[in-house]
């Protein structure tokens, strides 16, 4: 018999448990970084700054509809996640094998509208003209991966869920590297142009995932899936989306957000872009620790609320939260002190009034990393409770905040006001986050108190 490396969450010590589990994750999360910052840099030195600005252009739709499918294929595994905790591997197998089906009609659904409304979407987005072409090119190759992408975040979500956080990872590991040999055989070797970044990504993407659809066949024996397992079944359908689209739509509406900032900050010039720019791509190494945290929340509240073990995951909320303090503390005075060091991977010290700009950016993020810390932890415990729309919530407050700093503070303190965008949708998400996990809590103390199960 394959081995099991399935792993619960519910017994033993919470913070042990969140560490371990979230280690794995932080590594992933930091070579998927590494590996966006070495893309770049090969368009950019092998295409010139045209074929960069092309794939830097479709970010945000990129995030967008990618967003929406990380997002609802992290929603499908909670109630895998809830089932395995709870036990009850004969449910477990069949929203697996509904979620299966609603994967394939989401990634032909999705597929077939992005990619032939592709060029609109690009120029409604006001793409310069001089960049339209290559970033159609990149972006209609990526959107025709969407199923691809479906199917390595529902098998690596699905593993998560039954505790594994560590293979996933190393598949995760092998994609980015054999994207970066592809990025550098397509476009210097065949000369395929932004064509190859988005093949090459395409293609890493699916060896990934069709290596943890394996892995899970070969290792994972309470997956074996009966005929009729696969029957589809309109409750578990439901239950599933009931997970999966809000999460979906959080994400989506989170970069609506960012977008209408990001045009706010075009008007301020390219000194301020290129300060905030820099200071991101520091910011998104950072930060990495916090989504760590989230996604093992989500995986931790799910398996714990599944068994009823509730005083558990208000142990875990607690043991989570003093890891993000504590990382929040670190960071802080990691980039007060070593943050002009860290911009200048990007910026050259010639450039003093950008550097200062950039630092303050990342300076003023910094005091607010335990409001995002909380985000992270408390919206991805709510989901893994079984309580998805409040992302959609928690989603809508962020690109409000967002939306009105874009609109009030940017056009009247300019650069400044810029840098408090995040950090005001940070607190306006706790706002609403922390007091719906006490209320989500108290109805699942009083159902489980009624003898009532998920």
């Amino acid at each position: 018999m394959a081995k099991d490396t399935t792993k619960k969450l519910t017994s033993g010590k919470p913070m042990s448990l969140i560490l371990k589990f979230s280690l794995p994750l932080l590594v992933g999360m930091l070579f998927q970084q590494f590996y966006s910052l070495v893309d770049t840099m090969i368009v950019g030195k092998f295409l010139g700054v045209e074929s960069l600005a092309a794939v830097g252009s479709t970010g945000a739709i990129n995030f967008l509809i990618i967003g929406f499918c990380m997002g609802v294929c992290s929603g499908f595994a909670i109630p895998v996640a809830q089932r395995f905790g709870a036990g009850d591997y004969d449910s477990l197998r069949k929203y697996i094998a509904n979620s299966v089906w609603l994967c394939l009609i989401f990634a032909t659904v999705m597929t077939i509208l992005v990619s032939v409304f592709c060029r609109q979407i690009l120029i409604v987005m006001q793409t310069p003209a001089n960049i339209i072409d290559q970033a159609y090119d990149y972006i209609f190759i990526i959107f025709v991966g969407i199923p691809v992408t479906y199917l390595y975040n529902m098998t690596s979500g699905i593993m998560r869920s039954l505790g594994d956080s560590k293979t996933p990872v190393y598949f995760l590991l092998l994609a980015s590297a054999l994207n970066i040999v592809l990025d550098l055989l397509f476009i210097t070797r065949f000369g395929m142009g932004v064509e190859g970044a988005g093949y090459a990504t395409v293609i890493a993407q699916f060896v990934s995932g069709f290596s943890c659809l394996l892995y899970m066949k070969a290792k994972f024996p309470i997956l074996k899936l009966a005929s009729d397992d696969w029957k589809w079944d309109n409750h578990y359908i439901a239950t599933l989306c009931h997970m999966g689209v809000p999460m979906g739509l959080q994400y989506s509406i989170t970069a609506i957000g960012s977008v209408i900032l990001q045009a706010a900050v075009n008007n301020l010039g390219s000194d301020a872009v290129a300060a905030i720019t820099a200071a991101n791509r520091i910011a998104m190494f950072i930060v990495c620790p916090f989504d760590a945290l989230g996604s093992t929340m989500a995986t931790y509240g799910g398996q714990n609320v599944g068994a009823m073990k509730l005083p558990r995951v208000k142990e875990g909320l607690k043991a989570a939260t003093i890891l993000g303090l504590a990382y929040s503390i670190f960071a802080f005075v990691l980039l007060l002190f070593a943050g002009k060091y860290l911009l200048l991977l990007f910026l050259s010290a010639e450039e003093t009034a950008i550097l200062a700009d950039a630092h303050l950016f990342l300076f003023i993020q910094s005091c607010f990393y335990f409001p995002l810390a909380l985000v992270n932890i408390v919206r991805f415990l709510i989901q893994g409770m079984g309580f998805s729309i409040f992302a959609i919530i928690a989603g809508v407050m962020e690109m409000f905040a967002r939306s009105i700093i874009a609109f009030t503070l940017v056009p009247t303190l300019g650069y400044l006001g810029a840098c408090f965008a995040s950090p005001f949708a940070w607190i306006m998400a706790d706002v609403f986050l922390i007091p719906a996990f006490f209320h989500v809590y108290n109805k699942l103390q009083r159902r489980f108190a009624s003898g009532v199960a998920l």
